[in-house]
């Protein structure tokens, strides 16, 4: 499902969007991949947050994921940096809130004070790759697998 290369907006909103699309695809039909690419954005609330439009994007997806099994997700920026961080995002699994707990992290409250960064630095979850030296645009792919397993 190829969502567009210039979606805009509010990049947690856009976040739970796409999980809710994760969340309604049938498990009956089998494996699918939604992609999406543009340039969001982050209304900035707390100056001393860290993090950028990919990383509350996942953020807010997997808050809106809850877990949800068989559904994966990366999100990055292809010039290496996401925002005014050094990484160019991270990715999102269905144990991301279950290790964040774990870690005493709250994943709600640390989205309400922009510190996406902080949240999956903490995971390890986070994909540095170096100046890539181009900026095509952001780039967003939600892999939901449920139902019958793949065979590789």
């Amino acid at each position: 499902m190829v969502l567009g290369d210039r979606l805009e907006g509010e990049a947690r909103l856009l976040g739970a969007e796409h999980a809710a699309l994760a969340l309604a695809h049938p498990a009956a039909e089998g494996p699918a991949l939604i992609l999406s690419g543009g340039e969001t954005t982050v209304t900035v609330t707390q100056a001393d947050g860290r993090g950028g439009p990919n990383l509350e994007y996942l953020l807010a997806l997997a808050i809106a994921l809850d877990g949800a099994p068989g559904i994966f997700a990366i999100a990055c920026d292809t010039d290496g940096q996401d925002g005014s961080e050094p990484v160019a995002g991270a990715v999102a699994t269905p144990s991301t809130l279950s290790r964040a707990r774990r870690l005493g992290l709250d994943a709600r409250a640390m989205l309400a004070r922009n510190d996406s960064h902080a949240f999956f630095s903490a995971l390890g979850d986070l994909v540095i790759t170096g100046p890539t030296r181009t900026n095509v645009n952001d780039f967003r792919a939600v892999l939901i697998q449920r139902g019958p397993a793949i065979r590789v």
